[in-house]
C-alpha cells in the first residue's frame, strides 16, 4: 500500500512537470491537455519498463519537450505521438550507447538530426542516425563530449546527400536547353 502511494505521488509530480511545459511550448502552437499529459506519462513508464530502466526525479519527458518544441516538424496534431515516440527512442539508445552519453548530449544529437537530417522522420532518426552514432560510441568514440552532442553526425553519415551547388548547376543547364 505504501509503495502505491509513492508511485502515485511520483506520477502526480511528473504530470505537473509535463503540464508546466505548456508555458514554453504554447508560443510554438503546442499545448498538452491533462489527458495528453497523462497518456505521455503512462507511455513514459511503459518505455522505462520496456527498456528495463529506472529513473529518478522529474524524468526525461520535460527535457524532451523543451528540446523539441521549436522544431518545424512538430505540430499540434502530431505533438503527443511524437513526444511518446521520442521517449521510446531516447531510452532505447541510452541502452544501446551503454549509458556512455549524457541525457543532454543524446537529446542535442537527436534534435539536431531530427531537424537537419531526418526532417522530422522518426524512423530515420531511430533506424539510421542513432544506430550509426551508437555503433561509433560502442566502438569507443568520445568526441561528442566536447561538442555536447552537436555537429557529430556528419563524420559518421554513410548516406550520400545532394550537393546544393551541383543541383544548381544542373538546374541552370536544364533551364538553358
Amino acid at each position: 500500500m505504501k509503495q502505491d502511494w509513492i508511485v502515485l505521488l511520483q506520477r502526480q509530480n511528473q504530470l505537473g512537470k509535463v503540464i508546466e511545459t505548456n508555458q514554453k511550448t504554447a508560443p510554438y502552437g503546442l499545448v498538452l491537455s491533462q489527458q495528453d499529459a497523462e497518456l505521455i506519462i503512462q507511455e513514459h513508464h511503459h518505455a522505462l519498463r520496456e527498456q528495463r530502466r529506472v529513473e529518478f526525479g522529474d524524468g526525461i519527458t520535460p527535457k524532451i519537450i523543451y528540446e523539441f518544441c521549436d522544431s518545424d516538424f512538430i505540430d499540434q496534431n502530431s505533438y503527443v505521438d511524437t513526444i511518446i515516440r521520442l521517449q521510446e527512442i531516447f531510452y532505447l539508445y541510452k541502452n544501446e550507447m551503454d549509458d556512455e552519453i549524457t541525457d543532454d548530449e543524446l537529446l542535442h544529437f537527436m534534435k539536431e538530426q531530427f531537424d537537419q537530417v531526418c526532417f522530422g522522420d522518426l524512423e530515420y532518426l531511430e533506424g539510421t542516425c542513432l544506430n550509426i552514432f551508437a555503433q561509433a560510441i560502442r566502438a569507443g568514440y568520445r568526441g561528442y563530449r566536447s561538442s555536447e552532442g552537436y555537429g557529430e553526425y556528419l563524420q559518421f553519415d554513410e548516406v550520400p546527400r545532394w550537393d546544393y551547388e551541383l543541383y544548381r548547376e544542373v538546374l541552370q543547364e536544364l533551364c538553358w536547353r
